[in-house]
């Protein structure tokens, strides 16, 4: 598959699995006949949006009609729809994830061999898979509501949203497991391969993380991976951060570049570069923990003759800056350090 590919093409693609589409983006509509019924393009409940699912007299699969208002188009128009306030570019990228398509370049056999996953860790692995599959889109959900209080804009199809996640309290919880909304982050390998899923489990009354024990889990394997967000601009720049909402700060203030989130300091030490890169950027924060982290990943970089700058906030963290000086601020202090390091850059 072609990451680069026309509106037109993906929209083909689409059309070709236009049932799981629905079932994916419009869980609560309902199959009738041919058609795919809901209420409106933010899928609510009803049978206002006619969704064609197979092509049939000269109509074509995927197109559909909201015969309350008059829209029409085709799935590309409606995703678009569904997501809400996104730019065509991030509405595309949605697209390529739902049809499990990665935007990474080959990597070499002897990568992919260190990359495998041993026996123990490959039924984790397949669970993070079918979890994130059955996620959702973020907007409109307290997933959004929680990142959106912190600043951060920057979203994209490595997120997920899952109303009811199965969540034990803590280690020594005797009770079974319940179920918890919860924010799902993809974490790939350098083959754009999901690896793992991060849960950030949520609490609806407050737009905030659970105050539970250790609200931010892992299932699967993140160990020189990372959860990456594309700019869909092609360079040879890639970022490299902690923290997910750090990361998705940084994103915020530069969304023309490619991010990758290891979540831990001890992960960003360990990151895995992909193929192709010329030269990374570490965003740490700002403690012992982010200044080892960052020495071990430079030295790791340095013995690959990749270049390395380092990012480091004022506050604590990213998004600690974001929310204390505003997200122009935050792109000012972060072009000018890049700029003090060598990157030649447009402040557009």
């Amino acid at each position: 598959m072609i990451a680069g590919r026309s509106i037109a093409d993906l929209s083909a693609e689409l059309a070709t699995r236009a049932e799981s589409f629905c079932r994916q983006y419009f869980s609560d509509g309902c199959k009738q006949g041919n058609y795919w019924q809901v209420g409106d393009t933010s899928g609510a409940k009803g049978q206002s949006l006619a969704i064609r699912l197979q092509a049939e007299g000269g109509r074509k699969a995927g197109s559909w009609q909201d015969f309350a208002t008059g829209q029409y188009g085709d799935l590309i128009d409606l995703l678009h729809e569904r997501l809400g306030s996104v730019t065509l570019k991030e509405t595309m990228r949605e697209a390529r994830s739902f049809l499990g398509e990665a935007p990474c370049p080959v990597v070499p056999r002897e990568t992919q061999r260190a990359e495998r996953p041993d026996a123990a860790s490959s039924k984790r692995i397949a669970r993070a898979r079918r979890l994130f599959a059955a996620g959702k889109p973020v907007l409109g959900t307290v997933a959004a509501t929680y990142l959106q209080g912190r600043g951060i804009t920057r979203l994209g199809p490595a997120l997920r949203y899952h109303p009811r996640v199965f969540l034990r309290k803590g280690e020594d919880d005797p009770d079974p497991p319940h179920r918890a909304p919860a924010l799902l982050a993809k974490i790939t390998d350098n083959r754009g391969q999901i690896t793992g899923c991060a849960r950030f489990y949520l609490d609806p009354s407050t737009g905030g993380l659970a105050e539970i024990e250790s609200p931010k889990r892992i299932l699967g394997q993140l160990h020189g991976h990372a959860i990456r967000f594309w700019s869909g601009t092609s360079r040879n720049d890639l970022i490299v951060c902690e923290g997910l909402e750090n990361t998705l700060s940084v994103g915020t203030a530069l969304p023309e570049f490619d991010l990758a989130s290891c979540l831990t300091a001890t992960h960003v030490g360990l990151f895995i570069p992909p193929p192709g890169i010329k030269r990374i950027w570490i965003a740490r924060d700002n403690d012992e923990a982010g200044r080892n982290a960052s020495m071990r990943l430079r030295n790791q970089l340095e013995s690959l003759g990749i270049a390395c700058g380092e990012l480091v906030p004022n506050m604590g963290d990213f998004n600690d800056d974001l929310r204390a000086f505003g997200m122009d601020a935050l792109r000012r202090s972060l072009l000018n350090a890049m700029k003090a390091q060598g990157l030649e850059i447009e402040d557009g």
